[in-house]
């Protein structure tokens, strides 16, 4: 007996939904294993201290990387009140890899050591950068965005002399209606 109505559709699951899970998966299964395999060849007391000296380094980085990144952030701000334009400012690497490799030290396992060791060698964090902006430019100028600089340039407002000022549009002529004795305020009129 058909009704004449198409079978119904069952919703796709997305590629990365289906392997996020099940390389994290592996990931883990591969660093249980390598640290059994270390600990059963330096023994468990030279696990340990490795595991704590990872937790170690990773904080100490995390730790610096925060402070410049505070410092980048109060500097900017201060360029930026003294009126400096855009092309007179210094040349700035992000502190987010950094901040990355820091957390993979923290994580116990030897893969993640290795990561986040590999993420504190500069020419390694510079080359990933650009690689993650030149990837995120594509995917935007492919979503019709344009540029990522044009993306924040749009919530901006631009005085007649150039300078950028962010703010907000208040209308003058929008008066609060008068209260009415409910405490309830009537419908403003168009």
């Amino acid at each position: 007996m058909t009704t004449g109505s198409p079978p119904p559709t069952v919703p796709q699951r997305s590629r990365a939904r289906t392997l996020v899970p099940l390389s994290v998966a592996a990931w883990l299964a591969l660093e249980i294993w390598l640290l059994t395999v270390v600990a059963d060849a330096a023994g468990g007391f030279t696990l340990f201290l490795l595991l704590v000296a990872g937790v170690v380094l990773g904080s100490v980085v995390i730790k610096r990387a925060g402070r410049r990144a505070f410092r980048n952030l109060t500097e900017t701000l201060q360029r930026q009140q003294s009126g400096e334009t855009p092309a007179q400012r210094r040349g700035s690497s992000g502190n987010g890899f950094l901040m990355l490799g820091g957390l993979l030290l923290m994580l116990p396992g030897p893969v993640s050591d290795a990561a986040g060791l590999l993420l504190l060698v500069p020419p390694v964090r510079s080359f990933l950068g650009r690689y993650a902006e030149r990837s995120l430019e594509r995917r935007m100028s492919a979503a019709g965005a344009g540029r990522l600089g044009d993306a924040f340039q749009q919530a901006r407002m631009h005085r007649p002399d150039g300078k950028v000022v962010q703010g907000e549009v208040v209308r003058e002529d929008a008066r609060p209606a008068p209260r009415r004795d409910d405490g309830l305020r009537p419908p403003l009129a168009p």
